[in-house]
């Protein structure tokens, strides 16, 4: 694979964090949601729900693909990882919670990260206030990755 690892000590850290977070959110630790967060801890990746499910049923044969999807989407409603959607509509997720924004090739579907702090230090405009109250501010930019430009994909 060609996914970015996060070092043991970081993924160490994200466990012991992960663990907190589910007691404060009153979710229970269980190996198959361990092992869900786990790999999204390890890869860097952005991967799927499929992804996840390929990789995870190397180490838990009876895991299915449904239980991945409702442990990510319970996840994601007490705010342990973020979803990503693409243009696809295919959502990917990720573990890293800091603030950051992301960059979509539009011809292979690979995600990166990055960070824009001028952006992050904008004040929210007017309308924007009116509305109501704005949690997060991510920005996707699409366009086409430096691999694919060369390869002409």
């Amino acid at each position: 694979m060609n996914a970015v690892r996060e070092s043991l000590t970081s993924i160490e850290q994200k466990m012991a964090s992960f663990g907190e977070e589910c007691r404060r959110a009153g979710l229970k630790l269980t190996y198959q949601r361990l092992e869900i967060y786990r790999d999204m801890a390890f890869w860097r990746d952005h991967p799927s729900a499929e992804v996840i499910y390929s990789r995870i049923r190397t180490r838990i044969p009876t895991i299915s693909l449904d239980t991945v999807y409702r442990t990510l989407a319970n996840f994601e409603a007490h705010g342990l990882i973020n979803r990503i959607q693409t243009v696809e509509s295919q959502a990917h997720y990720e573990a890293d919670l800091e603030q950051h924004h992301h960059l979509i090739c539009e011809r292979c579907g690979k995600i990166m990260d990055f960070v824009w702090q001028a952006l992050d230090d904008l004040p929210v405009p007017d309308a924007v206030i009116i509305w109501g109250k704005v949690n997060s501010t991510r920005v996707t930019l699409q366009g086409i990755c430096v691999q694919c430009a060369k390869t002409g994909r």
